[in-house]
């Protein structure tokens, strides 16, 4: 009979097989109540089924991650209850939890509309205040297949007929509504509620264009109400910083789709910012020891087989297209190249580490329905980075990296990270030894610039471990942007050599490294993160001049002068407009300074100088004007900083 370890190291004997609800019981009606699931020896299951050996058991309630996710699946099926029981001959497919909430796809013979959700979100309020109980059901598979295919549900009996004969398959009821499901669940509805349906996209069965298009609503769900409004506000301002929107109104940058999906064309204004971006990222490489490249946008096709590529990740590669008989591929990554470049002649242990960066466009194959702004796109720029060193050069290689990522992303204004440290899983490469040592070394390393980590069991790739890095935005979202790998795998795949101290041939060690991850994507994140407000230095135009009528003109072009000459991006203003016009229209345009001349500053030789904030500044001489803004821009200030002295 089981003996059951709770988290605080406290045991509880049972003299019968126990429920995980008879369990929290046993512990305290506060607890059972607040009860969603059990975790017993690190597998979450339903509260009511039993458990009939000895193990380490946890109650899961709504406050920690994993009930959380519990409540988002548990709400997915919630909401498929609640359209079957409004639109009947609506088909159920998935409905898992995701990032933030879930969702489920539905066939349905037209699109859902907002009055659609508003329903069903209400239909879903009176699920939840049925308080249904949730029941696990077992069944064989060809039984699950009669039953589904005696209620029309196409889709499940498609996806119960891809699972071997033989299996036994878990059911989840709910009042008349069943649904196929591994589980966990809530045991009842009514522990549901802090919800809200938030979209309506399209979906491929299967994610493949050449299955019918699916209806997929989204929504999101919390422990309660107030994480739920918190969530919702985040959302609210999420979408006041659309980098979509904002990009288009300051003409940074577009998606032409006469050109085809997921392609960016940079403007003007957006160019001027990615190349204030790249600059910066290659002289702080250049200052970092790194050596930069430059490689092809495509390869024959033979690259990807020996790299794996084409075995691994063909679909997410566009199709190889034909030259003289010979098989070529856009790269979707830059890894090959490098690679390439090293085995061109043979190299010395005195040679390692080798550092070589390059901004390298590649291409992906996304579906359509999966591109989003800069965030999704089919071509981007990875800021891409390979070490090639021996393995006792591993950790202080990785401290350098780490550097060079605080260094980098802090100059953004990004210093808040949630990082993960991810260490081998079940299928991988390379032996226990090196996979030791090197996951040690990563951790060694995260140890020593005292950065707080989080490790995920298992979730290294399969060629090596790695470090993961979130940055957190202005609004308190995260992005996934820096990542650090070892490699173990394509150093073998390319035979890769090195003539070590002995003598002797060594592979040596393989470091994938981005700091951005994309130059699109981390564009979109700075746009959202700013809200187009770009500090000074990197705003496309980070003053303009304002005359008050054309009596001014003269003057105006000579200060305008006067900032380019020390590197300033200024604009001029000489419309026939009103000044208030002009004011307002450039702090639409969200440039950081507005230097507004008249007569008086045209004969004291002075600009008044406005933020974009509406601050006024006052009457400085152009002299010290320039000083300050390029100071500040030399700085690297996050915030509009005024670096010189106010005028009267």
């Amino acid at each position: 009979m089981p003996d059951l370890q709770l988290p605080d190291g406290s045991l509880r004997h049972f003299d019968a097989p126990v429920s995980g609800l008879q369990l929290a019981q046993s512990i305290g009606a506060g607890l059972a109540k607040a009860a969603l699931a059990i975790k017993v020896d690190g597998v979450l299951q339903d509260l009511s089924e039993p458990i009939t050996h000895d193990a380490a058991v946890a109650i899961i309630t709504r406050d920690a991650p994993e009930g959380l996710e519990v409540l988002r699946h548990s709400t997915a099926h919630l909401l498929a209850q609640a359209v079957k029981s409004l639109y009947p001959e609506a088909q159920v497919t998935i409905g898992p939890s995701i990032d933030n909430g879930f969702y489920y796809d539905f066939a349905f013979p037209r699109g859902f509309t907002p009055e659609d959700l508003a329903a069903i979100e209400g239909r879903m309020q009176d699920l939840v205040r049925a308080n249904l109980p949730v029941r696990r059901e077992e069944l064989g598979r060809d039984a699950a297949i009669a039953l589904f295919e005696g209620m029309g549900e196409h889709y499940k009996v498609e996806i119960i007929r891809a699972i071997p004969a033989g299996e036994t398959l878990s059911l989840y009821r709910q009042g008349d509504f069943v649904d196929l499901c591994r589980g966990p669940h809530v045991p009842a509805t009514g522990l549901l509620g802090a919800f809200k349906l938030t979209r309506v996209a399209g979906a491929y069965w299967r994610g493949d264009a050449r299955n019918p298009m699916l209806q997929r609503i989204y929504g999101t769900a919390w422990s309660d109400q107030k994480a739920l409004d918190a969530y919702l506000r985040q959302l609210a301002e999420a979408e006041r910083r659309d980098h979509r929107r904002i990009g288009t109104e300051l003409e940074l940058f577009s998606i032409q789709e006469d050109a085809g999906g997921g392609l960016v064309f940079w403007h003007p204004m957006g160019a001027r910012v990615r190349r204030v971006v790249e600059d910066f990222w290659r002289a702080a490489h250049v200052d970092g020891g790194y050596e930069l490249l430059y490689t092809p946008h495509i390869a024959h096709e033979q690259l990807w087989f020996t790299s794996g590529h084409k075995d691994f990740y063909s679909d997410s590669m566009f199709q190889a297209m034909e030259d003289e008989g010979q098989p070529y591929q856009l790269k979707p990554m830059n890894c090959p190249f490098h690679i390439l470049i090293y085995k061109d002649r043979m190299h010395s242990y005195r040679d390692l580490p080798m550092r070589w960066a390059e901004l390298g466009t590649v291409y992906r194959h996304e579906m359509s329905g999966a591109l989003h702004g800069l965030m999704r796109v089919r071509g981007f720029t990875q800021d891409d980075a390979h070490i090639f060193c021996r393995p006792d050069q591993i950790e202080a290689e990785i401290v350098g990296v780490l550097e060079l990522i605080q260094e980098i992303l802090g100059a953004f204004g990004f210093d808040r990270y949630e990082i993960n440290l991810s260490t081998r899983p079940e299928h991988s490469v390379g032996s226990d030894a090196i996979w030791e040592a090197a996951t040690g070394a990563l951790r060694n390393a995260l140890d020593k610039k005292g950065m707080a980590y989080a490790v995920d069991a298992g979730g290294g790739a399969f060629y090596g471990p790695k470090i993961d890095l979130k940055i957190e935005d202005a609004i308190g979202r995260k992005w996934q942007c820096s990542t650090v790998q070892l490699d173990f795998n394509l150093p073998e795949r390319f035979a890769m050599e090195y003539v070590a101290e002995d003598g002797s041939r060594q592979a040596p060690i393989m470091i994938h490294r981005a700091i951005f991850g994309s130059l699109e994507r981390f564009f979109g994140v700075l746009i959202e993160h700013y809200e187009g407000k770009f500090p000074l230095w990197l705003a496309p135009v980070q003053a303009v001049v304002l005359p008050i009528s054309e009596h001014q003109a003269d003057y105006a072009e000579k200060v305008q002068r006067h900032f380019l000459d020390v590197g300033l991006r200024c604009d001029l203003d000489l419309r026939n407009e009103k000044i208030g016009y002009k004011i307002r229209a450039h702090t639409l345009r969200r440039i950081p300074y507005l230097l507004v001349v008249g007569e008086r500053e045209k004969e004291a030789g002075t600009v008044a100088v406005r933020t974009r904030d509406g601050l006024d500044l006052g009457s400085v001489a152009v002299a010290s004007a320039v000083e300050a803004l390029r100071l500040t821009n030399q700085r690297r200030v996050n915030v509009l900083e005024w670096q010189g002295e106010r005028g009267g």
